[in-house]
């Protein structure tokens, strides 16, 4: 990870608008992690994360500045709600199988990286099996084939939509105990009895996705996969708990909701601190695990929260609310802008969207309108403002027809909108 917290800023910046202070704090925490990389073991022992805690309204960004920040750097990210895990004892998740969540996204990352690398190696031997498969089932149809001309289709790209049968592994599901580690009753007797195997209709696209990953999985040493995976979770690790401040009772309160909510929080706080998880691929260590928190914080403050648990997050971040501005460059400026994917969507269906800036404009001061007069909900009313302004044309397309171009401006937007606006314009005399 060679990014300055400059650079990771910039990154942050395509896809998140404002909230310099949240990107600034990740940024440097994020740095602060290779940093710790590169001293001595001795020195490395000591230096814990320090953990953020973003207090903000809702769709401001929180979650999408980790999520961002875990994609930029390739590292082990897991986002989970603080409500769905109770004190042991109550119905709910046990907090331990957060770091087991997270074992899981590691694992299949190195396995996928690993896979990557084999995947020319075994690439004949997929070719060899999915011809074999592709003669049998003609053959079986009273279909007359051979197998040169099979292959040349077949390295031709014509057969993709074919189907054809194949023999896959039957892999049995994992069973989850509530509160407790995942339990699979079938690996329990790998290596004991012989592997079981089924037989499945499917494209031969995705007969090439399943031979291939079997084909890989014999290739791949899972010992160095699990040992790798369990590494990165422990060094790399990202967790972002949601909505922690629905685990805080209000201040000064003490009755019986509270006091639950306190027994989350001290189930919480030795996996922040620092604790030892078993889980099915080894024990993992929670030290080094970057650990992002965040919530609306309404009715209760951070200060509310346990003093242990607070004195692990030493990181405080506010963000701000959302203005039009803000809005129309949300609409306009990001790499994956609303309007963008709106406008790639509908071209399926012969549509040519095009937005003028006063279109946006309109846009902009809705969204704004519409979260001071209701909800806040940040960004996310503009998907609400979106739906309702493209509906007739989503429904009316239907791309039998030439591309058209359809051009949405500030007339098209007032006139989607007018009872809306009425509903505005009443408002300010309602005491």
């Amino acid at each position: 990870m060679n990014y300055t917290p400059r650079q990771i800023v910039e990154e942050l910046d395509k896809y998140i608008i404002g909230q310099a202070k949240a990107k600034r704090a990740v940024a440097i925490a994020l740095r602060n992690r290779y940093r710790r990389s590169r001293l001595p073991k001795e020195l490395r022992e000591e230096i814990t994360p320090k953990n953020i805690i973003m207090r903000g309204p809702t769709g401001v960004g929180k979650t999408e500045i980790a999520r961002r920040l875990a994609r930029l750097v390739k590292a082990p990210f897991i986002k989970i709600e603080a409500t769905k895990y109770t004190e042991v004892g109550y119905v709910g998740r046990d907090v331990e199988s957060m770091i087991r969540d997270l074992v899981e996204v590691s694992v299949r990352m190195v396995k996928d990286e690993q896979a990557h690398e084999v995947e020319q190696k075994v690439a004949p031997i997929v070719e060899k099996k999915l011809v074999d498969a592709i003669t049998d089932t003609r053959r079986a149809s009273d279909i007359e084939t051979n197998k040169d001309t099979v292959l040349e289709d077949l390295r031709a790209g014509k057969l993709e939509n074919e189907n054809i049968e194949i023999s896959v592994l039957d892999t049995p599901k994992p069973m989850i105990a509530v509160g407790g580690p995942e339990i699979s009753l079938g690996s329990m007797f790998d290596g004991l009895m012989p592997q079981k195997r089924k037989k499945r209709k499917m494209t031969v696209a995705r007969a090439r996705e399943v031979l291939t990953s079997e084909e890989c999985d014999k290739i791949i040493d899972k010992d160095n996969v699990n040992a790798e995976a369990i590494r990165r979770a422990e060094e790399e690790g990202i967790i972002f708990i949601d909505e922690i401040d629905k685990i805080i009772g209000g201040a000064g309160g003490s009755n019986n909701q509270d006091v639950s909510r306190e027994g989350v929080q001290r189930d919480i706080l030795p996996i922040v601190e620092g604790s030892t998880v078993s889980t099915k691929y080894g024990n993992v260590k929670t030290d080094f695990i970057l650990f992002i928190a965040s919530g609306a914080f309404h009715v209760s403050n951070i200060e509310d929260m346990i003093p242990e648990l607070q004195g692990r997050f030493p990181i405080r971040v506010e963000l701000e609310n959302l203005t039009k501005d803000d809005f129309k460059r949300i609409l306009s400026e990001t790499k994956n802008a609303v309007t963008l994917q709106y406008a790639s969507i509908l071209k399926v269906d012969n549509i040519d969207l095009k937005f003028t800036e006063d279109a946006l404009d309109e846009i902009a001061e809705m969204a704004a309108a519409e979260n001071e007069t209701s909800e806040n909900i940040g960004a996310r009313r503009l998907h609400t403002i979106m739906e309702a302004l493209l509906e007739d044309i989503s429904f009316n397309a239907s791309g039998d027809h030439p591309m058209l171009e359809v051009k949405v401006d500030r007339a098209y937007v007032q006139n989607a909108f007018k009872e809306t606006k009425k509903k505005f314009d009443l408002k300010k005399f309602v005491l």
